[in-house]
């Protein structure tokens, strides 16, 4: 049987009109928790509900919904501060105005053991993107913009559906540019009954002040950090400025409201964040500064996931030394260095 990676996952059998079940890929991940089967279930001891739940009941999460939309009217809900009034039907970097569009939706098996579990994380997969990256394996839909419109309420049917299927939580890909859409569908889905963990799977690359809003909506959040150079990022994100800092800082944020990844006896993450570093050629993103980061910033305990899956997609060809796949050499050293450094939670 042919292996299904997250790119066919999103570009083959799934779309919005309907979903199938995915078959478990691997990236070479070791020494993660297994979960207990088909019937795992929240345990006795982890009775931790959703965040989103207490504040659907206090009314903050409607409060927190207004803040998010106020800011559309003047775009800043990433760090390139496009100042655009997509209300008004304007579009920024994003490409986005005041709709929405999902590529696919469905069990996603390309996450971590402690995400996906043995019934998948409930992905959807968000047409666009703020950050741009010229070596997106699926630029088909984050700079094309590939995807099918929707709304809220089939965005919150999205979710619900995937709960009913056995899903271990419900996650946004690339959420970004969409995050007063992706609240609102949340109420709705709350009010349907949606009661599972929420993911918030992000390049990194948030304003601050965002992320703060989303304090208590996210159980896990899964950030990016694929460059400790700003300079070097920049080049290859259609100018994305300050991007080490703004991506630093967003990911000290998610770690103060949720900590490290907690795991569950039954082997699921109930809540927390896991840190993923794609390693690139000539060790361009910089893994050892990355390592050395996650320890004075976030400490031995902080879950990181050393990714070597990346190869030369989009215009990779045109910036070297992206122009080539990373080594197998290239990873195990990102692995040395993770290790060296004092990093006990790593795959």
């Amino acid at each position: 049987m042919k292996e299904v990676t997250r790119r066919n996952f999103i570009k083959g059998g799934l779309t919005v009109a309907g979903v199938t079940a995915l078959y478990a890929c691997g990236f070479g991940r070791t020494g993660s928790p297994s979960p207990d089967g088909e019937d795992s279930r929240r345990t006795a001891n982890s009775p931790r509900q959703p965040g989103y739940l207490a504040l659907e009941r206090s009314g903050e999460l409607a409060r927190r919904e207004r803040a998010l939309w106020a800011k559309m009217e003047k775009c800043d809900l990433c760090p390139r501060l496009c100042h655009v009034n997509r209300m008004a039907g304007q579009k920024g970097y994003c490409g986005v105005a005041d709709t929405f569009r999902v590529a696919s939706y469905g069990p996603d098996f390309g996450n971590e053991r402690p995400i996906h579990g043995a019934r998948g994380s409930g992905s959807v997969f968000l047409s666009n993107c703020s950050l741009l990256c010229i070596f997106c394996q699926n630029w088909e839909i984050a700079h094309r913009g590939d995807g099918r419109a929707t709304n809220h309420q089939r965005l919150a049917d999205m979710l619900l559906s995937m709960q009913r299927r056995g899903c271990h939580n419900v996650s946004f890909i690339t959420p970004t540019h969409l995050v007063p859409h992706l609240v609102s569908a949340l109420r709705l889905a709350i009010a349907g009954g949606l009661n599972v963990p929420l993911c918030y799977n992000t390049s990194g690359y948030e304003s601050l002040e965002v992320v703060k809003l989303l304090d208590g909506i996210v159980d896990i959040y899964q950030p990016d950090f694929k460059f400790q150079c700003s300079e070097r990022a920049a080049r290859v994100m259609q100018g994305a400025p300050n991007y080490a800092e703004h991506t630093a800082a967003a990911i000290k944020e998610m770690y103060r409201q949720v900590g490290p990844l907690h795991v569950q006896s039954n082997g699921l993450a109930s809540h927390g964040v896991v840190v993923r570093h794609l390693v690139l050629p000539d060790n361009h993103g910089g893994a050892d500064g990355f390592a050395r980061w996650i320890v004075d910033e976030l400490g031995t305990d902080a879950h990181v996931n050393i990714m070597g899956q990346f190869w030369p997609a989009f215009r990779s060809s045109e910036f070297p030394p992206l122009d080539r796949r990373a080594t197998r050499a290239e990873y195990q050293q990102a692995l040395r260095w993770a290790r060296e450094a004092g990093i006990r939670n790593f795959w």
